[in-house]
């Protein structure tokens, strides 16, 4: 347990940002989400468009902390083989 004032403090400032932070990652999930639903239904225009608005999300939780900036790039480059992929089958 925290005993100092500047202790209980960052206490108090890391569970703020846990909540932030989950919900920033929540988002993310939700986004990645509705791109395989998108994959698994067949629609490449669907798909092309929920990548569109997943890619930014994912590179926001990367510039806030949330995400490393590697995995997140790696996530949208996968994404978006698999979106190219749809086409091709």
């Amino acid at each position: 347990m925290a005993n100092t004032s500047s202790a209980k403090k960052a206490t108090r400032k890391i569970a703020r940002r846990a909540v932030t932070n989950g919900n920033r990652i929540t988002r993310v999930r939700t986004y990645i989400r509705k791109v395989d639903e998108a994959i698994a239904s067949g629609n490449k225009d669907a798909a092309t468009a929920a990548l569109k608005a997943a890619e930014p999300e994912l590179m926001r939780a990367a510039s806030k902390g949330v995400l490393p900036k590697k995995t997140a790039s790696r996530k949208v480059s996968r994404l978006s083989a698999r979106v190219k992929a749809v086409g091709a089958k």
